[in-house]
């Protein structure tokens, strides 16, 4: 797949001796994510001082069907995806798309993407979900990619996959906005 720039990029196996470096890149693009939308006031650490966790990084590479790609341009790592097919239903989920914080804006990501697509033709529906105070990654999935966004959960509509969320009750009193916004895109 080509960048706007005409880059190429590509998605590689992630080898177990880069499976390290793999997670601190994916926290660093998240922590840069949030932290430009927040600053310093943001509250959105999954663990002392990341966004997301190494634990969370893990499960996603290490879960049933995972795959784990780098993002490779001009031989360059530049970020990774991990997603996970189920077979049986002809369904995907994009688990991890991350891409490094020097590379934005250069259509790395949407190359990436695309990648992901090609290398998966038999998937009719992709899903994902992303924070709602993830502004560039809503841009991204659903203006760039063509994803929709199909639901909203949140302390009054729970993810019924989330068990911590499951567990926090409507009025518990956290700020009412937080919440995952989940997407999805079918196949014509």
């Amino acid at each position: 797949m080509k960048t706007k720039d005409n880059r190429e990029v590509m998605l590689v196996a992630l080898q177990d001796d880069d499976r390290e470096q793999f997670v601190l890149d994916n926290q660093e693009a998240f922590k840069y994510g949030a932290t430009q939308e927040f600053g310093m006031r943001d509250n959105h650490f999954e663990e002392e001082g990341e966004i997301i966790s190494r634990d969370t990084i893990i499960h996603a590479i290490s879960g049933e069907h995972a795959e784990a790609y780098r993002i490779v341009c001009e031989g360059e790592k530049v970020g990774g995806v991990v997603i996970r097919i189920d077979p049986r239903q002809d369904t995907g989920e994009l688990e991890l798309l991350f891409v490094s914080p020097h590379t934005h804006s250069k259509g790395i990501g949407y190359a990436a993407w695309m990648a992901v697509e090609e290398l998966h033709p038999e998937v009719k529906i992709w899903e994902t979900v992303t924070p709602y105070f993830e502004t560039r990654n809503i841009h991204f999935y659903v203006n760039r990619c063509g994803f929709h966004i199909v639901e909203f959960f949140n302390s009054h509509h729970p993810d019924p996959n989330d068990p911590e969320m499951m567990l926090q009750p409507a009025e518990s009193g956290e700020d009412e906005h937080e919440g995952m916004f989940r997407f999805q895109k079918r196949k014509a």
